[in-house]
């Protein structure tokens, strides 16, 4: 029996209710709009269901993969022969538990969450309005931008592991630059996480949010699919000025391109796929290391 013969028949028993797709095209579900069929992906509605499926995932041998707005991924074009996990669809409620804590569940957005705060008139997540993922990813790879990032607003994460359910709190997250102790840990899904802010005012609040959307639609290729910045940020260097400086530019392979506007993105121009992608960040690695012998590490997550 194959794993997705058996996974059909633990949720054909246990979990009548559970949206479940057959061959659900990745592209659909990915900011790139890249990707061919996922072999099964489920929406699960509640915490226990994504727990129970995770759980029955393990049972029948199948390689998950978890997603949010699927923001940071590029995911092949032939198909992948795994279930995904798709979080953003129920996963999504936000709850004021304390004067300055909100607690959100991983498939919620962080402009959604982020609007949340500001409303409650609490500060210090403005930098995370325009980014365009969900909390689950933003806490995994501890998304970051204008000098905010999330690992100063996570109080705690309440995630699945192998060994069960459980709640990590300061250095047990193990926060780092892109990294977390999640990133480090593919088998773990991230339900839910409390954030700590600070008091403050609602204009001050908005009037930050639409100065870092300015300038966030200022530098970068918003009117394009991509998947946010290519590339981590080198010791000592900035990932778009090295490409630029090798005159990488709008160098373009099929429909893929580094960006005119910001060469720290690689774009879909129209009709990219997996290959011309994969290939432009080759590119880009091999000329940038030969012309500077600074290694690039891509930011986005690949999935084959």
């Amino acid at each position: 029996m194959f794993w997705y013969e058996c996974l059909d028949e633990k949720v054909k028993e246990y979990l009548p209710d559970l949206k479940l797709a057959c061959d659900e095209p990745m592209s659909r579900h990915t900011s790139f709009h890249i990707g061919g069929p996922a072999k099964r992906m489920a929406f699960p509605a509640s915490r226990a269901q994504a727990v129970l499926l995770a759980h029955f995932a393990r049972e029948c041998g199948a390689r998950a993969l978890v997603l949010g707005n699927g923001t940071n991924l590029l995911t092949a074009d032939e198909g992948l022969d795994l279930l995904a996990i798709n979080l953003s669809q129920s996963l999504t409620s936000i709850r004021r538990t304390g004067e300055c804590l909100i607690e959100a569940d991983a498939g919620v957005s962080l402009a959604r969450l982020a609007d949340f705060a500001r409303k409650a008139s609490l500060t210090g997540l403005e930098f995370a309005h325009g980014i365009p993922g969900s909390l689950g990813g933003g806490v995994c790879m501890n998304a970051g931008a204008y000098g905010g990032e999330m690992c100063q607003v996570v109080e705690e994460v309440t995630a699945l592991f192998p060994d069960g359910v459980r709640t990590l709190r300061g250095d047990e997250l193990k926060f780092g630059y892109r990294h977390s102790v999640f990133s480090d840990q593919s088998d773990s899904v991230i339900l839910s996480a409390l954030i700590r802010l600070r008091s403050g005012e609602e204009q001050q609040i908005k009037a930050q949010m639409e100065e870092l959307l300015r300038r966030r639609k200022a530098s970068q290729p918003l009117e394009y699919p991509s998947a946010g910045s290519t590339f981590k940020r080198p010791a000592g260097h900035y990932a778009g000025t090295l490409i630029d400086q090798c005159g990488l530019k709008g160098r373009t392979v099929g429909g893929a391109q580094v960006s005119e506007k910001h060469a720290g993105f690689i774009i879909n121009r129209g009709g990219a796929t997996f290959a011309d992608v994969t290939e432009l960040i080759r590119l880009v690695q091999e000329t940038v290391l030969r012309e500077s012998g600074v290694q690039l590490e891509p930011e986005v997550r690949i999935i084959r």
